[in-house]
């Protein structure tokens, strides 16, 4: 009964949000905007709740978020989140009357699927896989594009500044261009690894014992870069443009070296992650299919 009605606040609060931005085509209503984008807050805020509630549930029953059901919510959700970053950068614009129906189809074809079993759990950890595996990749690229943009930015405002003459062969694109460059990465490249990085927590939940210790320095230090890229998130929306340029640069090579850092730790530092066994499908293992007997192959999957 809670979920269902979680379920009925999101969904209620995105109609809400798409009602107050079609009244945009009759009415002129000075604070429909922060109406509609609070509506649009509470209702993902709902949304993210009812997801970490179905996420925490007894494994031993389903795989977490590995349901068309839960795959849907969670592509309503990213669809919301894009939503309501856009029109809090660009609050004027009808954006809802075009996303918002986006979002509550999703929301409502995954209604319809509610019932329909989950995935076996070697299919869903393989589909997490694929996801993290992919999405880290993608954010991997856009940070170290970001971080070259990020030099070439700040190796071009120290010449202009100190008026060198510039050399030959060595022309840089306009400071404008670098800095769009910069902004773009600075947000593309969050929302990519935070994708990356979360799904790599369900992947651990799917594995149940045999995944990585939360403690392990992977774990951790993931949590840092991603809290890290929030705040630079964050930085990229609320401060004014006109003064960003040299601080977006310098954000962008940090991200990438705090980046590197984790990479390192990853590849060569004290982690299971890197092992060849680490999210091996073969590995899992039902702990209600085993009635308490040792996997196969004497266990241990990191």
């Amino acid at each position: 009964m809670l979920s269902q009605i979680q379920f009925v606040c999101f969904a209620a609060s995105y109609l809400v949000a798409l009602a107050l931005e079609i009244s945009r085509l009759f009415l002129r209503v000075p604070i429909r905007n922060i109406v509609a984008i609070g509506f649009t807050a509470a209702g993902l805020l709902a949304h993210t709740i009812y997801l970490v509630m179905r996420s925490v549930r007894d494994h031993d029953l389903s795989p977490p978020l590995s349901s068309w059901y839960d795959w849907l919510l969670l592509a309503g959700w990213g669809v919301a989140f894009v939503y309501l970053f856009t029109v809090a950068r660009r609050p004027h614009a009808a954006l809802g009357i075009f996303i918002l129906p986006v979002v509550l189809i999703l929301v409502g074809v995954a209604y319809l699927f509610q019932d329909v079993p989950p995935f076996p759990r070697d299919r869903a950890m393989l589909a997490w896989g694929l996801v993290h595996g992919v999405f880290l990749l993608l954010g991997v690229v856009s940070a170290t594009l970001g971080f070259v943009a990020g030099v070439m930015y700040l190796v071009h405002s120290y010449r202009l500044k100190h008026k060198l003459p510039p050399r030959q062969g060595l022309r840089l694109p306009s400071l404008e261009w670098l800095q769009r460059s910069n902004q773009r990465a600075s947000i593309i490249s969050p929302c990519l690894l935070g994708v990356g990085l979360l799904s790599g927590v369900v992947m651990n939940m799917l594995k149940f014992d045999q995944g990585m210790a939360w403690t392990d320095p992977v774990v951790w230090t993931s949590g840092l870069l991603l809290v890290w890229l929030i705040a630079v998130l964050v930085f990229e929306v609320t401060y004014k443009p006109a003064q960003q340029g040299r601080k977006v640069a310098y954000l962008t090579v940090a991200s990438f070296v705090f980046l590197g850092f984790v990479l390192a730790i990853v590849l060569w530092g004290p982690s299971g992650h890197a092992s060849p066994n680490a999210y091996a499908p073969e590995t899992i293992v039902d702990p209600s299919a085993t009635d308490g007997a040792p996997p196969p192959g004497g266990g241990g999957g990191r």
